[in-house]
């Protein structure tokens, strides 16, 4: 195992793995390059059975697709001497047939090599989702909260501006209406 170990890195393996529509995917010339064969040596391979490969195994990459993993890979232009021909990406099934179909001693570590490293890749996305899910509630938490907290100092804004003070007037009034004209004449004539 630790024969195996040096033999082939799980950080190679797991750099090689690519989400290309919504499959994760590992590239023809990365698999060769790990089974140490010509990429075109196991493309023929695969072309000669190609009934164990169906299109939710292995597919070929658009042009655009391409584009995208052109800075990540550094796979040159066909221009400049690069690939012309379309590339491959196998899903993990995929992999999992090119054991039946590459029958090498150093085939058999890469292969197992590969399947350990897709599974540490599903356990991490894994613990990643149930990171995003645990996130995703405490946000929902805090925006209840802030939306109290608003609630709270606009509460407290109000009871800290003073209300303009009404002002009544304290004492008896009484109304000149109501005066017996008597008392009125009285009172005008001081």
């Amino acid at each position: 195992m630790n024969e195996q170990s040096a033999l082939i890195p799980g950080e190679r393996i797991e750099q090689g793995i690519f989400l290309i529509r919504g499959h994760k995917v590992m590239l023809d010339y990365r698999l060769a390059a790990l089974y140490d064969v010509e990429t075109r040596n196991l493309n023929k391979a695969v072309k000669r059975n190609h009934e164990r490969f169906p299109e939710d195994f292995v597919f070929q990459l658009t042009g655009e697709e391409l584009d995208d993993l052109k800075f990540q890979t550094g796979t040159s232009r066909s221009t400049h001497g690069g690939r012309r021909k379309p590339v491959s990406a196998f899903t993990e099934q995929g992999v999992a047939m090119l054991s039946s179909v590459l029958r090498s001693k150093r085939a058999i570590q890469v292969h197992v090599a590969i399947m350990r490293a897709f599974v540490r890749l599903r356990e991490t996305l894994s613990l990643h989702k149930d990171l995003a899910v645990k996130l995703a509630d405490l946000e929902r938490k805090i925006e209840g909260h802030d939306e109290n907290i608003r609630s709270l100092f606009e509460a407290i804004r109000q009871l800290m501006t003073t209300p303009e003070p009404v002002r009544k007037e304290i004492g008896f009034h009484v109304k000149e209406s109501c005066v017996p004209y008597r008392i009125r004449r009285k009172v005008a004539r001081q």
